[in-house]
């Protein structure tokens, strides 16, 4: 019996190690979108414009871009527990310095913190996915991982909505730092290293070289910028600037517009791990990248403007986040084009794209929305118009068509890994 409980545990192991990190991972994407239901009174708060709005939000994707390439780094050298406690609780820390802050700058450092504890969240999960895991499991995991991240995000719409139209955006926010210290030590506690490990690691003077051969290959800047490009619109549109658009565009309310955004998240649940699985099934990544890509586009350009009806909106927005699911496939292609030993390293690359993307056009979105603006204000808060948020948000439609044009020149791995 001891032993057939051994066994057990030797296989259920490897899912709670998964469980933990995807745990983390949940919690990134939460903290990530949750501007998107505050953005009125963060606006308010802090006497904010259109692009001002965008920037706090973004500190958060400065810092995640600066520390993607660093966190691979260091997590192909050192302990996988350790630094996943470290940022998890740091990550709660920043959580609860911006639900204090009461000038600005305090409001952007804690932002920024985020982004620098939350970039181990992504590389971490699919690093110890390689480690728990056979190599032919890599994309399904990779799924449930997004899936995982996607249903943080969820959270983060509708029932921290929920949350903040109870309490204030302030104490909803120490409750969320709360839950992340939770987690922090139950990763410490519970999650451990792989005997194996240190075996399987290069030291440090072997690894930084071989950045540059990653950064020789040409399909790992395709790959890189297609992630960027086709990941980005969601995230900006989910994360930041989707609420508002639709309580103007469409007249709902505050919790049933975030409701309606969080259905973009349902849809990459729902659709990560099953593109995963039959891609894995197909045994080629490229179609599912086509025609999910293809399928974002044309429902984000009919979510912003085509004249439709709520129930139509409803599905075109769940629509638009199964097509984007299909992008995390070029995760698994660049790990297949290089080798298992530098695999946080080669994520950490890839993550760093989409990172740039993001901080980069949150502001830029507020930049086009203050410069169409007409001068309409209520409470010092700016009233921005349905034409204005089209005129501002059509640089998403721009990254989906540009991901698709990159599609031609990306080349097929199949499922085999080096």
């Amino acid at each position: 019996m001891s032993l057939k409980n051994n066994l057990l545990l030797q296989k259920l192991y490897p899912w709670l190690i998964w469980t933990l990190a995807a745990g983390f991972f949940f919690y990134k994407y939460f903290i990530q979108v949750s501007p998107s239901v505050i953005s009125s009174q963060l606006m308010n708060t802090f006497a904010l414009s259109g692009a001002g709005l965008g920037h706090l939000a973004a500190c958060f994707f400065y810092a995640y871009l600066i520390m993607q390439i660093p966190a691979g780094l260091i997590l192909d050298r050192y302990s996988p527990r350790m630094i996943l406690f470290l940022a998890s609780f740091l990550c709660a820390v920043g959580i609860l310095i911006f639900a204090h802050s009461q000038q600005l700058y305090w409001a952007e450092l804690s932002r920024f913190l985020n982004g620098l504890t939350a970039a181990f969240a992504a590389v971490a999960c699919f690093k110890l996915i390689t480690l728990w895991f056979p190599p032919e499991r890599f994309a399904l995991m990779a799924g449930l991982s997004m899936a995982m991240a996607m249903l943080g995000a969820i959270s983060g719409e509708a029932p921290l909505s929920y949350l903040v139209s109870r309490y204030d955006w302030r104490k909803s926010l120490e409750i969320i730092a709360v839950f992340g210290f939770l987690l922090s030590f139950l990763i410490l506690f519970i999650l451990s290293d792989k005997k194996t490990d240190g075996a399987q690691r290069k030291k440090p003077e072997k690894l930084f070289p071989n950045i540059k051969g990653i950064c020789k290959n040409r399909q790992t800047w395709l790959l890189s910028l297609y992630s960027g490009l086709a990941f980005s619109p969601v995230s900006v549109f989910g994360g930041l600037w989707g609420v508002s658009f639709i309580e103007k565009a469409y007249g709902l309310v505050s919790i049933n517009a975030a409701s309606a955004v969080s259905l973009i998240f349902v849809g990459f649940a729902i659709g990560s791990p099953f593109s995963g699985w039959l891609s894995d099934y197909m045994q080629r990544r490229k179609p599912l990248m086509w025609f999910g890509t293809l399928t974002a586009f044309l429902s984000l350009s009919l979510i912003l403007y085509a004249p439709i009806s709520s129930f139509i909106l409803y599905f075109l927005l769940f629509l638009f986040g199964l097509g984007t699911s299909c992008f995390f496939l070029c995760f698994s292609m660049i790990k297949e084009i290089h080798s298992l030993v530098f695999a946080g390293t080669v994520l950490g690359f890839m993550n760093t794209f989409d990172s740039l993307c993001e901080a980069l056009t949150e502001p830029f979105v507020g930049k086009l929305l203050d410069i169409s603006w007409n001068g309409q204000q209520l409470n010092g808060v700016r009233l921005f118009s349905v034409v204005d948020y089209r005129f501002g948000l059509s640089v998403l439609s721009i990254y989906l068509a540009l991901s698709i044009f990159l599609l031609f020149f990306i080349k097929e791995t199949g499922t085999h890994c080096k």
